[in-house]
């Protein structure tokens, strides 16, 4: 298979297993009969290569065993190679019918680096019994050829340095741009025989000759242009991996690397402000298969005592077979969930168990003595409709008291939508309306303007007329406030208002309150 790193990276290309043994082959019908698919290296060394007609394979090695050769079961076995491959990264894919891609960007140094990370994928593949080639490189369409033609059949993994592309691919022959046969040979034909011969060429006339899909595998080798490869699985946001000294088997044993994994994966979700609505476990098995286990929650959670209780049902139901070498946790699916407060701390490090009110009032006391008792306070709500006079600052350990009632409260159609954000106080805006006793069309704030693409209201809030001035309740500029809920182009949602009675010689005042989410 091959494999990226960063925009690309490794591959290994698997082929017949039993290097030893009696030379063996698989056959598949063809064009003009039986011709070989595939053939192991005694089979190769013997001269039976794939494409070559049953009949001189025979005659090449007289003893040749053969088998009928197998795509559908060939490709299952490669799509299962490909999430076996998941150990080493998530983002893996089938790269036709006998290699695997794989981006190693961001995960090369969780194993020590590319070439410690490629030894133990070799080392590995081995032992259940592929022979691979292997090759690193900064594009995937690099890595595919240098995989298969700069390996001379040593089998060893290579390595091309971050910038060395353009180099590494000169003597490779154009076979290895993945292009069609009858291109290769075209190009054969005419001399072009190696990669770098094409590169001095005008491109224009290149793919006049032999179509675009030559430079197009040129430029995508080279880096030059992206070539986007879709996982085999989603790619999940985020996961947790644990790997062992020795493979586990028992019951206990996974448990708690599944506790541990479910205590790694809930604090990334903390930092991330995430919780976790479908979680998929993953056991890497020392023969090379996995075996998965999925839950999922009504609601988004990163309580971890909770989806422990919820594994356990489906851990019991899980064969470790001769050991699990890897186990891997991801968030397959994961919703915004906000912070919430947590238990308080006393000064000995302790949780306060008791319940939280000794816990505030040691925190109150600390906050009170470093920043001054006055300017710990909470805010509680008023009787009154005018926004900024809604609630009163009163000290942090005052006792509660119950919400005021309003005539909002007692309506039928609930309370008037408030703005999560309140400025602290009104600020003057200028405003285009239609007509002056209409909701604006377009409103400046700040220098920036906003045009309005809807709006709500008004909802009209009268002055305390009991806490005014006595000529004030007469005077023309009463200070009677119409506000409208509107929403500009963009989505922003805000909070405006327009002071005094409309008169026809006098201007309004509007101006801006707060923000809606």
């Amino acid at each position: 298979m091959t494999r990226r790193r960063n925009a690309s990276g490794p591959g290994w290309r698997s082929e017949p297993a039993s290097a030893e043994g009696p030379p063996l082959a698989t056959v598949t019908a063809a064009q003009g009969g039986l011709r070989i698919a595939a053939a192991t290296p005694a089979a190769r060394a013997a001269g039976v290569v794939p494409g070559l007609p049953l009949a001189d394979a025979r005659a090449l090695v007289p003893g040749l065993r053969t088998a009928a050769a197998d795509p559908a079961g060939d490709g299952r076995a490669l799509a299962a190679l490909a999430d076996w491959c998941g150990r080493y990264t998530p983002w893996t894919a089938v790269n036709g019918g006998d290699g695997v891609w794989l981006d190693i960007g961001g995960c090369a140094h969780l194993f020590g680096g590319e070439t410690a990370l490629l030894e133990d994928l070799g080392g590995r593949l081995d032992g259940l019994g592929f022979h691979g080639l292997a090759a690193a490189a900064d594009t995937p369409g690099a890595a595919w050829a240098v995989a298969r033609f700069a390996g001379h059949g040593t089998g060893a993994a290579i390595i091309v340095p971050p910038g060395e592309t353009r180099h590494a691919l000169v003597a490779l022959p154009v076979a290895g741009l993945r292009l069609p046969p009858a291109t290769v040979e075209g190009l054969n034909r005419v001399g072009l025989r190696r990669i770098g011969d094409l590169l001095g060429l005008p491109r224009a006339p290149l793919a006049a000759r032999f179509g675009e899909t030559v430079v197009k595998r040129l430029d995508e080798a080279l880096g030059r242009s992206d070539e986007p490869i879709s996982p085999r699985r989603p790619t999940p946001p985020l996961r947790a991996r644990l790997a062992f000294a020795e493979p586990i088997g028992r019951a206990e044993d996974i448990g708690a690397a599944a506790r541990r994994l479910l205590d790694d994966l809930c604090a990334r979700l903390e930092r991330a402000h995430r919780g976790a609505r479908r979680l998929e476990l993953a056991l890497y098995r020392v023969d090379g298969t996995v075996v998965r286990a999925h839950i999922g929650t009504g609601r988004p959670t990163r309580d971890a005592h909770h989806l422990e209780r919820l594994f356990t049902e489906k851990l019991e139901g899980l064969d470790s077979g001769f050991g699990v070498e890897v186990m891997v946790l991801a968030a397959t699916a994961a919703d915004p969930l906000a912070p919430v407060q947590g238990a308080l701390h006393t000064g000995r490090g302790m949780a306060d168990t008791a319940g939280d009110g000794d816990g505030v009032a040691r925190l109150v006391d600390r906050l009170g003595n470093r920043l001054g008792r006055e300017r710990v306070v909470r805010l509680v709500p008023r009787a009154s409709h005018v926004p900024e006079r809604a609630c009163r600052e009163v000290s942090a350990l005052a006792p509660p008291v119950p919400a005021p009632a309003t005539s909002a409260d007692a309506g039928s159609a609930g309370p008037t939508p408030r703005p999560l954000h309140l400025l602290p106080w009104p600020e003057p805006i200028e405003v285009m309306a239609p007509v002056p006793d209409h909701p604006p069309v377009m409103f400046r704030w700040r220098r920036r303007r906003h045009r309005v693409a809807c709006a709500d209201g008004p909802e009209r809030i009268g002055p305390e007329w009991w806490l005014e001035e006595p000529a004030d309740a007469f005077s023309p500029r009463h200070r009677i406030r119409d506000y409208y809920r509107v929403e500009d182009t963009e989505g922003r949602r805000f909070w405006l208002y327009r002071e005094g009675l409309y008169r026809p010689a006098v201007e309004p005042a509007w101006y801006l309150h707060g923000f809606f989410a």
